[in-house]
């Protein structure tokens, strides 16, 4: 099956079942941030046109954040030690290097990548939960990154490559992401995030 095939299929399932496929919806949000199968723009799209844009933007946005946060925690509290371990007892120079320079990275940088549509969240999850990035920061970044994701995809939906042919949305997907870093680079000078 291909994947445009399951997100039409998953699409006419969740609204077959009702007000349950809205609450399925919601799972399935927190879900994909540990899952990379479920495609996260079906079940926004689906909140969107269920629930409008302001409610459905809130709902999408706090189980979205929920989802990468438990994701986060998962990898920080119950791996992470394990992962220290094996690298460790393999004196893996290489990966000890990559989790330092994860740590380090810009805290404008971080809320890019999680706002970028196409990065996969439980990626960016795991490589936060694994490497030293502190829980603040981390939090801040999925706080901030999170509002231009979901806003991307609540307002452009499944269609995503009939949307590029349409230079506007591109112009809008550009924007969403300077509005990002602007209020990444707002929110870094207050809290000091680095």
């Amino acid at each position: 099956m291909k994947l445009q095939n399951f997100d039409i299929w998953l699409t006419n399932f969740l609204m077959s079942i009702g007000m349950w496929g809205y609450f399925l919806s919601c799972f399935l949000i927190l879900i994909e941030s540990i899952v990379p199968i479920l495609p996260l723009s079906v079940f926004i799209t689906l909140l969107f046109y269920k629930f409008g844009s302001l409610l459905g933007f809130l709902i999408s946005y706090v189980f979205t954040v929920l989802g990468c946060f438990l994701s986060y925690l998962l990898f920080k509290t119950k791996v992470k030690k394990w992962f220290d371990f094996y690298i460790d007892k393999k004196d893996k120079k290489n990966i000890k290097k990559i989790m330092k320079r994860l740590k380090r990275i810009k805290f404008e940088n971080l809320c890019l990548i999680i706002a970028m549509p196409f990065t996969p969240a439980y990626l960016v999850n795991i490589a936060a939960g694994l490497s030293d990035i502190s829980k603040k920061k981390y939090v801040f970044a999925i706080l901030i990154g999170k509002i231009f994701l979901v806003i991307f995809w609540g307002f452009i939906g499944t269609s995503i490559i009939n949307s590029f042919k349409d230079p506007l949305n591109i112009i809008f997907i550009l924007l969403l992401l300077f509005g990002c870093f602007i209020v990444s680079k707002f929110v870094n000078k207050k809290e000091g995030l680095e």
